[in-house]
């Protein structure tokens, strides 16, 4: 399936850059943009069958915990740092974040907005928390442990001295409605790009 996301990113990353993408399960984004920008780089994930996938990908991945083990990475190591749609999973999201932006020039995230109305209203009417296609777990087997909004993003961005270069939210269509001065309730989905 085609990922809005990976596409909103190849358009950000500059050609031959060097890439580090967290949580890049089975390495689809840096397939892509090896074909498209020709960057080089590695993929990090925690899970074997992942690690395996992406070998078959062809990708260079180091076996890790994006948690415990970016001490590894050499300051300013990479063009960019990646975290697509796996910010919800990670233990520590300003940590990592810092670190992300110790190791990179510039940090790409993306993440599943639950500010996005069908959510509110699911949680409103049903009294539960949102199965939807971009959290497609029950709260019981998810693996999400941190969820936020576009304006829980941005307020952490602030108060941590984030710097937000560029931010692109899309609704359910693909189509970005980030100039919207409801996009965070019209959003599934946000990508900030941050130094």
């Amino acid at each position: 399936m085609a990922r809005k996301d990976f596409d909103i990113i190849t358009d950000w990353i500059n050609p031959n850059s060097r890439i580090l993408d967290l949580g890049c399960g089975d390495g689809s984004l840096l397939k892509l943009l090896n074909v498209k920008r020709n960057v080089s780089g590695y993929g990090v994930d925690s899970s074997i069958d992942k690690t395996i996938k992406s070998l078959d990908n062809s990708i260079n991945i180091l076996n890790a915990d994006i948690n415990d083990h970016m001490g590894y990475f050499k300051d300013k190591s990479f063009d960019f740092v990646i975290l697509a749609q796996s910010l919800q999973v990670v233990e520590n999201p300003v940590l990592l974040i810092k670190e992300m932006l110790r190791i990179g020039n510039e940090v790409i995230i993306s993440f599943p907005n639950m500010g996005y109305w069908k959510s509110r209203l699911y949680l409103f009417f049903k009294g539960e928390m949102p199965v939807t296609r971009e959290l497609p777990y029950n709260w019981h087997s998810t693996p999400n442990i941190h969820l936020c909004t576009i304006s829980d993003f941005k307020k952490m961005c602030l108060i941590n001295y984030f710097e937000i270069i560029n931010e692109v939210v899309y609704n359910i269509n693909g189509k970005d409605i980030s100039s919207s001065y409801f996009n965070n309730l019209n959003g599934v989905s946000a990508i900030f790009r941050i130094k």
